[in-house]
């Protein structure tokens, strides 16, 4: 069993459109007097990745905007209580509000998700690799809550380098029975216990996931590993 360390790397720089995010996980990397050894993973912060791409928009405080805007960044809104909803975004990730973020933003503005998270790893990965020489895997992450569970944690939105899922069907357990159904999400493990060091308000949008076991590195997305297909969901 490998040992996992996680590492936060505190940011002060504040992120805007346009601004080298890579750059800002290197210069974060080296200002923690660390630095990147093979198949890391790299935690980013869906927030920051967003700001970066210019998913920030003008928001004046009403319901009725938010309301407009939830509707906007959604495929289909599954429920509604309230100003609430729970929606299914365009991503086709199920989720509070289509991950609308009103936190840690300047006043007057409200952070959407990234319009292809993904996308944003692979390219956060191209990027680390070609400037370090290292070979990383990266997960963007974001907060979701849970049906029937109290209470957020943080999910990968998206990811490069990671096989999302591990898959133990046709395995024994310890008593020596063969696994029929058991899919792992490693990628939303990790992002999860991440979370722990991140924090909220503490303006930590990296960290350094290492000692992970060399059998999860890989291809893989979120899109096509960890969403669930609508003719396998037994909830909507």
């Amino acid at each position: 069993m490998n040992e996992l360390r996680i590492i936060p790397l505190p940011s002060v720089a504040m992120v805007h459109e346009g601004d080298d995010l890579v750059s800002m996980l290197l210069d974060a990397v080296t200002a923690h007097d660390a630095s990147l050894e093979h198949h890391d993973l790299l935690i980013v912060t869906s927030k920051v990745v967003s700001k970066s791409e210019g998913q920030v928009v003008s928001f004046d405080g009403t319901e009725g905007q938010k309301v407009k805007l939830i509707e906007q960044e959604s495929r289909r809104i599954l429920r509604r209580r309230g100003p609430m909803r729970i929606t299914e975004t365009h991503h086709g990730f199920v989720n509070a509000n289509a991950g609308i973020d009103l936190s840690n933003t300047d006043d007057g503005t409200a952070v959407l998700l990234p319009k292809d998270p993904d996308r944003s790893a692979r390219r956060i990965r191209g990027e680390v690799q070609r400037r370090s020489g290292v070979d990383v895997a990266v997960i963007v992450t974001d907060t979701f809550g849970r049906v029937w569970r109290q209470g957020v944690t943080d999910v990968a939105i998206g990811l490069a380098g990671l096989k999302p899922i591990l898959d133990l069907r046709g395995t024994s357990d310890a008593m020596g029975r063969v696994l029929e159904v058991t899919e792992v999400c490693v990628a939303d493990e990790i992002a999860g216990a991440a979370n722990l060091v991140l924090g909220k308000a503490e303006g930590t949008p990296f960290a350094i996931v290492r000692g992970l076991d060399e059998s999860y590195f890989g291809e893989g997305s979120v899109k096509e590993g960890i969403i669930r297909t609508a003719n396998e969901d037994l909830f909507r």
